[in-house]
C-alpha cells in the first residue's frame, strides 16, 4: 500500500513528456492566455484513476482536480520562461540594429543585417522591419500587429513601435530612441529574472504545504492508523478527499497568482 501511495506523488510531480519540445516551441509560437482552470489533461487523469484505485471515486476526482492544477502550473512556467527569453531575445536583435544604425546603414538594411545574427524571435521581428521599411510603409502599423499576434512579445514590440513612431514623428535620430528602448527591456528583463529567482522560495514553500496533508496520510499508513482504509471505505471519507483536494488547489491557485503578479515585469 505504501509503494503504491509512493507511485502515485511520482506520477502527480512527474512532467509530461514533450515539456522540453514544447517549450522550444513557445518561443516561435505564441502562447496562449492560460485560463484560471483547465479541464483535467493525461496527466491529471492518470493521477486520478491511480488513485481512484486506491481511494474510490472521491480519490479519482481529487487525483484528477490536484493533476489539473499541477499541470495548468507547468505550463504557466514554461509560458513565462518563454516570455522572457523572446523578449531577451528581442533586446539582443534591437542592439544589432542599433549598431547597424549608428554605422550609416538604411533601416531596412539595418533590420535585415540585424535579424542573419538574431534568434528566431527575434530575426522574424527585424525581417518584418525591414520589408516595412523596404516598401516605405508604416513600420510602427507592422509592429503593433506582430504585437497583437505574438502576446508574449506584446509589450517588447509596443516599446518599439512607439519608438519608432516617435523617430518618425518628430524626427529624434531613430538609433537613439531604439537604444533608450532596448535598455528599458533589458532592465525589465534582468528585473523580471531577479524576482523570479527570488519567488522560487515562496513556491518551493507553497509545494511542500501541499504536500504535507499526502505526507500525513502516508504516516499515518506507516504507523498502523490505516487513515486510507477510513479514506476509501466511508462516505465521509470520500467527502474528505475531494474538500482536501479542493483546498489545496485553491492554495495552490493563490499561491501561483501572487508570486506570478510579482514575477511580471
Amino acid at each position: 500500500m505504501s509503494s503504491a501511495i509512493l507511485l502515485a506523488l511520482a506520477v502527480l510531480i512527474l512532467p509530461p513528456p514533450g515539456v522540453e519540445r514544447r517549450v522550444l516551441l513557445l518561443r516561435r509560437v505564441p502562447p496562449r492566455r492560460v485560463p484560471w482552470f483547465r479541464l483535467p489533461r493525461p496527466g491529471g487523469v492518470l493521477v486520478g484513476l491511480l488513485t481512484g484505485l486506491l481511494c474510490g471515486p472521491g480519490g479519482a476526482v481529487a487525483g484528477a482536480l490536484v493533476g489539473a492544477v499541477v499541470w495548468r502550473g507547468l505550463r504557466s512556467r514554461a509560458a513565462e520562461r518563454a516570455r522572457l527569453s523572446a523578449t531577451s531575445a528581442i533586446t539582443s536583435g534591437l542592439g544589432a540594429l542599433v549598431v547597424e544604425l549608428r554605422a550609416g546603414a538604411h533601416p531596412a538594411t539595418a533590420a535585415q543585417g540585424a535579424a542573419e545574427d538574431s534568434e528566431p524571435a527575434a530575426a522574424e521581428v527585424l525581417r518584418g522591419i525591414a520589408s516595412a521599411a523596404r516598401r516605405g510603409g508604416d513600420v510602427d502599423a507592422t509592429l503593433r500587429a506582430l504585437a497583437a499576434a505574438r502576446p508574449a512579445l506584446r509589450t517588447a514590440l509596443g516599446q518599439v513601435a512607439q519608438a519608432w513612431l516617435l523617430s518618425s514623428r518628430y524626427g529624434v535620430p531613430l538609433a537613439d530612441v531604439l537604444d533608450a528602448a532596448r535598455c528599458d527591456l533589458d532592465r525589465r528583463v534582468a528585473f523580471a529574472r531577479q524576482v523570479q529567482a527570488r519567488m522560487a522560495g515562496p513556491r518551493a514553500s507553497a509545494a511542500v504545504l501541499a504536500v504535507l496533508p499526502l505526507l500525513g496520510v502516508l504516516l499515518g499508513e506507516l504507523s498502523g492508523a490505516r487513515p486510507l482504509h477510513v479514506l476509501s471505505s466511508s462516505t465521509a471519507g470520500q467527502v474528505l478527499l475531494v474538500l482536501g483536494a479542493l483546498l489545496i488547489c485553491a492554495g495552490l491557485l493563490w499561491s501561483s497568482r501572487l508570486t506570478d503578479r510579482a514575477v511580471l515585469p
